[in-house]
């Protein structure tokens, strides 16, 4: 006996079993709409259907324009927040600012004005003018320091 004989083949002349075909993909709710009926509809129910149709993107349509809106109010709030830290923000900094120039100013204001600079110094040109005169009267020369002439020697 060969193996011909008892149905099984090994060899080139083997034929494969056929293949199955693959079941058909579940059918979803849009698909089953769209899918083409086998018998036709009436021209009522596809006017209908065409109107329910419609009346959806309508819908749709509202909600977007919504939305749409809804975002641009969204917008406006964010952009209205943004400017008011940003306001808020140049506040602080001038407060900053201010309080620095006050100090400032009281530091200036502290300082000798013009005329107390030039009364100090008319003062001082007086005193010494005073001073070199009773040095003079007094004899007291010699307290004052002599300048060292060059080429002459002490004898």
């Amino acid at each position: 006996m060969t193996d011909a004989s008892q149905g099984t083949s090994s060899g080139p002349a083997a034929v494969p079993p056929a293949p199955r075909p693959a079941p058909p993909p579940p059918a979803t709710p849009a698909a089953a709409q769209t899918a083409a009926p086998s018998h036709p509809l009436p021209a009522n129910q596809l006017f209908d259907q065409l109107a329910r149709i419609e009346d959806k993107c309508s819908r749709i349509e509202d909600k977007y324009a919504r939305s749409e809106a809804l975002l641009s109010r969204v917008e406006d709030k964010v952009e209205n927040a943004a400017n008011r830290m940003n306001e808020s923000a140049r506040q602080s900094d001038l407060a900053a600012l201010r309080t620095e120039m006050r100090g400032l100013a009281e530091r200036t204001r502290r300082l000798p004005g013009t005329g107390a600079l030039v009364l100090t110094a008319v003062i001082t040109a007086i005193l010494t003018v005073v001073l070199m005169v009773a040095v003079q009267r007094l004899n007291l020369d010699r307290l004052l320091p002599q300048r060292a002439t060059i080429g002459t020697t002490a004898q």
